[in-house]
């Protein structure tokens, strides 16, 4: 499938419930990962870059607020719709509290799913491109549209990586960001030798904007990293 909607992660033990759900969304667009239980969610959820996650809650191995909560660990912007038969007030309150961005309950039209999705996905794709315009701070300018860094003395032309990593310190900056959360967001999973690779980039990104007066990019040990701008 080329250019997708987006990628989707569809956590449900009932076969028949996943057949239907993953067809239709391939039908309108959207690329599907499913898994049958909650350990080999979590698994595809380390290993690639999802947009949204529908997960079921009655789960095999691992529960879907379980899974919901350990996502939510990971990445708290994603959002994550939760299948559930279950139609009880404070059975969804206690999946609120776990991080579910909303319910849809069985039995379900797909077309209601497939229009409560596009509602969360506009919003986190519209956060994402907050920054198509240029955006200028102390004596630099960010063109993350053109991949372009402009400084007093110079254009840096960036790559894809080094400006998208640019933009995620950018857009949360004066905030600690943990090793895993950078990992995952740029990168698609948390891991040591792709750890390796970030550092890198990140000393890549330190040199281009050094001697900058009101801008760094510190080391917070054992935690992460935070971009400081004044």
């Amino acid at each position: 499938m080329t250019n997708p909607k987006a990628k989707v992660l569809l956590v449900e033990d009932d076969a028949s419930i996943a057949f239907i759900v993953k067809d239709n969304l391939e039908d309108n667009g959207y690329e599907v990962i499913y898994c049958i239980d909650g350990e080999t969610g979590w698994s595809q959820f380390m290993r690639n870059a999802f947009d949204i996650c529908l997960i079921d809650v009655m789960l095999p191995k691992k529960d879907g607020l379980s899974l919901v909560a350990q996502i939510r660990k990971k990445n708290e912007s994603i959002p994550i719709l939760v299948l559930t038969a279950l139609n009880s007030n404070e059975s969804k309150i206690a999946g609120f509290k776990k991080g579910v961005d909303d319910y849809i309950t069985k039995p379900f039209n797909m077309q209601e799913l497939l229009l409560r999705m596009e509602v969360f996905l506009k919003r986190t794709l519209k956060k994402q491109d907050q920054m198509i315009e240029p955006v200028n701070f102390g004596q630099l300018s960010f063109d993350y549209k053109n991949l372009l860094l402009k400084t007093p003395t110079e254009d840096i032309q960036l790559t894809q990586r080094e400006a998208k990593l640019f933009k995620f310190f950018y857009q949360n900056s004066n905030t600690v960001l943990k090793r895993e959360d950078i990992l995952t967001e740029i990168w698609g999973k948390d891991d040591y030798f792709l750890g390796r690779s970030m550092d890198v980039f990140i000393t890549k990104l330190r040199k281009y904007i050094k001697g900058q007066e009101g801008i760094e990019i510190q080391t917070i040990h054992g935690v992460g990293f935070k971009m400081v701008i004044i």
